[in-house]
Order: structure tokens, then C-alpha cells, then sequence
């Protein structure tokens, strides 16, 4: 999952990026208010994680903005500000939580995975298709109850497909959810990562759940599930190495 992190404290956004790494999110980090208003109007980002105090315009000022721009990216706070008027401020123009420093990192990094979840539909940590699991939080996958090793990519594609369950993905989608923007490579290598993703599970035991529909994309289809055809889409910008 990609988070965007605005702080401007080089020594905070360092161990907070760290935190947020070693819990599997992808970070991207900028620190200004300007700059994250850019980052979330150009790239889909599945959370935000702000500090009010920015160089130039607060953070109460940039979530005013992005939600009066209709940028759906759930936020949360990040703040040493503890009154509880600060507090109901932030959620009356839009923060989706409020967490308070110091922080425990492991109550941070499940309270950023239950925002995401809230906002893509979900009350659980666990994602499913069929026989297929999905842990949010572990980023464990299993089929009938056994693990399925991917690699980091393979991870990646599985939990944006099973986050769009049964909405077409373009390659293009993929490509910028995989690499942002930096150092691409050819879009070929999508359908290298699907068939290997496809071939573990398969293996595993999960049948024919991600379909290819040709000239537009892939798709995770799960039984009852009507697929939606693709969308234009704001890309994300992130590098992950396998």
C-alpha cells in the first residue's frame, strides 16, 4: 500500500518512513503543503499521513483544499498537538484519524491499515476470493489455508487486484502502482508478473481467479462479482524493489 507522508522535520519523516517501511507500506515523502496538495491531486495515493505544521501552508489548510478538489485519499494527522480542539478541527474538514506523537509504531501502523481498509469497503484486515486469503496485515496469502510465497511485486499486483476485486486494471495501472514513474520498465513485464502470480496460485490451488480481458487489462473475478470496465486512472507514484 502507498502512503504519502508530509512532514517537514527531516529527522521525524526518517523514523516515521522507517516505521511505516518495515510494516510493508511504500512511502513517498514530501515536506511542504504545496508539494502534497500536488502529490494528491496527481497520484492515488491509499493514505495520507500529515503534519499540521508545514513551511507554508498549515495542514488543516491542505485537507481543506484536497477535500474541496474531491481528492478521495483518506488522511490522517500526525501531530504533538494534543487539545482536544485541535482534534475536532482536523475531522471537521475531512481527517479520517488522529494520532498523537510519540507514538507506539505498531498501534500507528495498524490505525493507517484500519483507515485504508475503512476506506476501501472493508471492516477486516483479511481480503478474499474464493479459497484465496489476503492479510493486510501480515502481508501473508494463503489458498485453503497454505501460504503462497510471492515476491514483493507479485504481493503488490494480488493486493490491488483484490482491492479492485472485479474491476478491469490496465496495465498502464500497474505499471505506475509497481514503479511510480521511476526507472519503468517495458509494460511486457506485467504479463511477466501476472502469469508467474497466476501459475503460483494455480498451484496452490486458487483455479483461474485474475482473467485477462485483451486490449484492456486484468481482472480478479470472484464468483457473484459482476466486472466493472476499467476507469480512467490518476497513477501512484512509488519504486519497489523485488
Amino acid at each position: 500500500m502507498r502512503i504519502l507522508l508530509v512532514e517537514p522535520v527531516a529527522r521525524k519523516a526518517q523514523e516515521t518512513t522507517w516505521h511505516m517501511e518495515k510494516a510493508g507500506f511504500t512511502v513517498d515523502h514530501v515536506n511542504t503543503g504545496h508539494d502534497a496538495l500536488g502529490m494528491l491531486k496527481a497520484y492515488n495515493y491509499d493514505l495520507a499521513v500529515m503534519d499540521m505544521r508545514l513551511p507554508d501552508v498549515d495542514g488543516y489548510e491542505v485537507i481543506r483544499i484536497s477535500r474541496a478538489a474531491r481528492v478521495p485519499t483518506p488522511v490522517m494527522v500526525l501531530s504533538e498537538e494534543r487539545a482536544a480542539t485541535a482534534k475536532v478541527k482536523a475531522f471537521s474538514i475531512g481527517a479520517d484519524d488522529y494520532v498523537t506523537r510519540p507514538y507506539e509504531s505498531m498501534e500507528l501502523t495498524a490505525r493507517m491499515q484500519a483507515v485504508i481498509r475503512r476506506s476501501k469497503g472493508y471492516s477486516e484486515p483479511t481480503l478474499r476470493a474464493g479459497e484465496l486469503e489476503l492479510s493486510l496485515d501480515s502481508r501473508e496469502v494463503t489458498v485453503h489455508g497454505q501460504n503462497v510465497h510471492l515476491t514483493g511485486k507479485e504481493y503488490m499486483i494480488l493486493e490491488l487486484l483484490l482491492l479492485r476485486k472485479g474491476m478491469v486494471l490496465t496495465k498502464d495501472a500497474f505499471l505506475n502502482h509497481l514503479y511510480g514513474g521511476m526507472d519503468e520498465p517495458e509494460m511486457k513485464i506485467i504479463d511477466v508478473f501476472i502469469c508467474k502470480l497466476r501459475k503460483k496460485l494455480q498451484a496452490a490451488g486458487a483455479g483461474q481467479l485474475i482473467s485477462t480481458v485483451w486490449g484492456q487489462g486484468y481482472v480478479l473475478r470472484d464468483e457473484g462479482v459482476q466486472t466493472a470496465m476499467p476507469q480512467p486512472q490518476q497513477s501512484t507514484m512509488h519504486a519497489t524493489v523485488l
